[in-house]
């Protein structure tokens, strides 16, 4: 009677310790980093802007004031992403002036961008008046997805003061009317920039390349040097690269000096990342310097803070090997070739393991085509293998320097083929080779751990990395980013799966919910990976993969837990999220915070719009789409071994749906399309297809084709009889 009630009660506790593991999961979530205060308060701030200023244009001797400033006062990499692909000159300032991604009328298209050349009248000799200003806030509302004002920061202060086309640009009032106005800084300013409590100088554009380029940045650095000499006391000075001036995408100067803002790493909460910012960050900064409150709804930036501990050396802290922007424009370009490369082989190396699969079937018949050579099988493996671990050992490599190479694709390609042969050696030598879950455990423990690592070192190999994110895009500068988070997604999930055929039926799910918090956790934390969508997308498919992770399966109860479980999670972070201030609010609480004042429309459309683009630009849609029908082949068709895998190993199935789950629905919230899929599948399928092929070859006996001598069962259980006792 004593040992039924406790068998019970005891059927509870796998229940209890998943009840448990979700709780600590919330809890992990919830955790956020104490909201950063404004190092300092001015009276006056100037921002002085120079579209297309890099940080390789700096130097001690042609550039002493830039230097001065940059060595004197907090400095970071200042990302121009407007709301066109290529930020131009007229973009730059007018999302100065807007907070928000902004974008002026363009008339021609080519390399090169135009100036900032506004149609501007004169109604005094004290103000200006840009006369296109209304169509272009129109154009903004209407045809543009992120609801941007351009003026909206002139309106916010009492008195603006541009000197030069540009800073007419960003100091002009909605309307048109730009307060006070010089058509360029005068030689003797004394006393102009306490007139107005905001201040804007156009210190002219710099582009092309060689001594052009070099005379350009002395004279922004002469009228950097008269505006300082100019400057009244308690004043906050900004400088700025305020955009590109090629079709092309460059990150630029950001620099901050006066009281509080002296020695230090500018960063914000848009980015999360230490001496990275974003053009639109500089609105809500100048507000908060001055005291004032952003308005409610039109800003898309944050408030920069500084961050202590940067090198005193310019020099050491941005350029040399921490040169963020050549390793952005190399990054650029390596990462289209390596997966398109990556892709294309996948898909051949697939092609080739079909005919190897189909003389591996098990035929009904007394006779039947002989098995594939154990060459040829043992090639195909390690092809498989060295496939799967292709995105880890990308990672990996990012931790050279190849991108400083005057060749970099051939030298990242090099370093990535190294590690991917140790990797494939780990795998092959290591005394569990012959169990037939050995390759695809081991992958998804290599795919798991070099994500993992790197999220708890910081993401310093995602960022600017091939098999990464790069900052010049501002879609994302800290945690984890699309390409790893199906790296780990389908690792971690794959490892559960994989792991469970060791342990009691009933506790399966436990593990799997485990394994799955931790995850969760590491997706989800502001600390780590920073992306609480890829959260909610990771709670739900650990969901489904606990609910069949014994077997059976996905019946309308099964699925009604998991997706009660897997809401109740989202529900609870969603609330928790949504009671914060909106400037610590994640982007959950902020889409929430929009569906509830009724603004989500824009945020929508443009969730759709990277959708869209993200589907058609970028190979890993094309990675996506081939895992999907190598994986249809090796279940529907004669040949496969899928079916069987399954049969063997449930809880793979379960993993392949808790896979499916997390990346539709991560890369569908996140505007990246088949991007976290497409990782995915890289990952986990060439494993899969081996695993297939493994259990194909070692199903059941074989009658030998005629003329052959091979034993039941074909060559390969013949000559290892550990093998045939599986």
């Amino acid at each position: 009677m004593i040992l039924d009630r406790l068998r019970r009660r005891a059927r509870w506790l796998p229940y209890l310790a998943v009840a448990l593991i979700a709780v600590a999961g919330l809890a992990g979530l919830a955790i956020r980093p104490d909201s950063q205060t404004n190092p300092g308060s001015a009276d006056y701030v100037i921002v002085a802007g120079s579209a297309g200023l890099r940080w390789d244009d700096l130097d001690p001797q042609r550039t002493p004031t830039l230097w001065q400033e940059a060595t004197k006062g907090s400095i970071g990499w200042l990302s121009v992403r407007s709301a066109m692909r290529v930020t131009c000159p007229s973009d730059g300032w007018l999302t100065l002036g807007a907070g928000n991604y902004a974008a002026w009328p363009r008339h021609t298209t080519g390399s090169v961008c135009e100036p900032a050349q506004p149609a501007l009248t004169r109604p005094d000799d004290i103000g200006a008046s840009l006369t296109e200003q209304r169509s272009v806030v129109q154009n903004n509302q209407d045809r543009l997805p992120y609801g941007a004002v351009p003026g909206a920061l002139a309106e916010s202060v009492r008195c603006t003061y541009a000197f030069g086309a540009g800073a007419a640009m960003a100091a002009a009032r909605p309307f048109g009317r730009v307060d006070k106005y010089q058509p360029e800084f005068p030689a003797d300013g004394g006393g102009l920039l306490s007139e107005c409590n905001l201040s804007v100088v156009d210190l002219g554009a710099v582009s092309g390349s060689g001594e052009q380029r070099r005379q350009q940045v002395r004279v922004a650095d002469a009228t950097l040097a008269r505006v300082l000499a100019a400057r009244p006391q308690r004043s906050l000075l900004i400088v700025a690269g305020v955009s590109d001036t090629e079709r092309s995408n460059r990150l630029h100067v950001a620099i901050a000096e006066g009281e509080g803002w002296n020695g230090g790493w500018l960063t914000s909460a848009g980015t999360g990342r230490e001496g990275y910012l974003q053009l639109i960050d500089l609105a809500p900064t100048v507000l908060t310097a001055l005291g004032k409150a952003s308005p409610d709804k039109l800003f898309a930036g944050r408030s920069v803070t500084v961050v202590e501990d940067r090198p005193a050396d310019v020099t050491d802290a941005m350029l040399g090997v921490h040169n963020a922007d050549q390793r952005s424009v190399a990054q650029n370009a390596v990462a289209e070739i390596f997966f398109r490369v990556l892709a294309g082989l996948q898909i051949l190396l697939f092609l080739l393991a079909i005919p190897v699969m189909v003389r591996a079937r098990r035929h009904a018949g007394p006779r039947g085509p002989a098995l594939p050579p154990r060459r040829v099988v043992a090639a195909l493996e390690l092809a498989l293998i060295a496939a799967a671990l292709a995105i880890p050992a990308a990672l990996v490599a990012d931790a050279t320097p190849w991108w400083r190479n005057s060749h970099p694709a051939w030298v990242f390609g090099t370093v990535t083929a190294l590690f991917i042969a140790i990797g494939t050696a780990l795998v092959r030598f290591a005394p569990r080779w012959p169990h037939r879950l050995w390759p695809l455990g081991a992958t998804s423990v290599i795919a798991t751990v070099v994500v993992g690592f790197d999220l708890l070192t910081g993401a310093q190999l995602q960022l600017n990395g091939v098999a990464g994110y790069s900052a010049v895009h501002g879609g994302r500068y800290a945690g984890v980013g699309g390409v790893g988070l199906g790296v780990f997604v389908a690792g971690l999930l794959v490892l559960a799966g994989a792991s469970v055929k060791w342990i009691d039926k009933r506790w399966r799910p436990v593990l799997v919910v485990l394994l799955g918090a931790v995850g969760v956790v590491m997706v989800g934390s502001p600390y780590l990976g920073a992306d609480p969508v890829g959260a909610i997308a990771l709670t739900a498919g650990v969901c489904v993969a606990a609910a069949i992770t014994t077997g059976g399966w996905l019946t309308f109860p099964r699925f009604a837990w998991a997706a009660l479980s897997g809401l109740g999670v989202t529900i609870a972070f969603a609330l928790v999220d949504v009671r914060r201030p909106a400037s610590d609010q994640s982007i959950l609480g902020r889409v929430l915070t929009e569906l509830l004042n009724g603004t989500a429309g824009p945020a929508m459309s443009r969730n759709a719009a990277a959708n869209g683009q993200a589907l058609l630009d970028s190979p890993l849609t094309i990675l996506a789409v081939a895992g999907v029908l190598m994986l249809a082949f090796c279940q529907f068709s004669p040949w496969g071994g899928l079916n069987r895998l399954f049969g063997l190993h449930p809880a793979l199935r379960a993993a392949g749906a808790g896979v499916t789950v997390v990346t539709l629905l991560a890369g569908v919230l996140n505007g990246s399309a088949l991007t976290v899929a497409g990782a995915a599948a890289a990952t986990a399928v060439p494993t899969a297809v081996l695993t297939a092929l493994r259990v194909l070859l070692h199903a059941a006996d074989r009658t030998r084709p005629e003329g052959e001598t091979d034993g039941p069962g074909g060559p390969l259980m013949r000559d290892d009889p550990s093998l045939a006792s599986r």
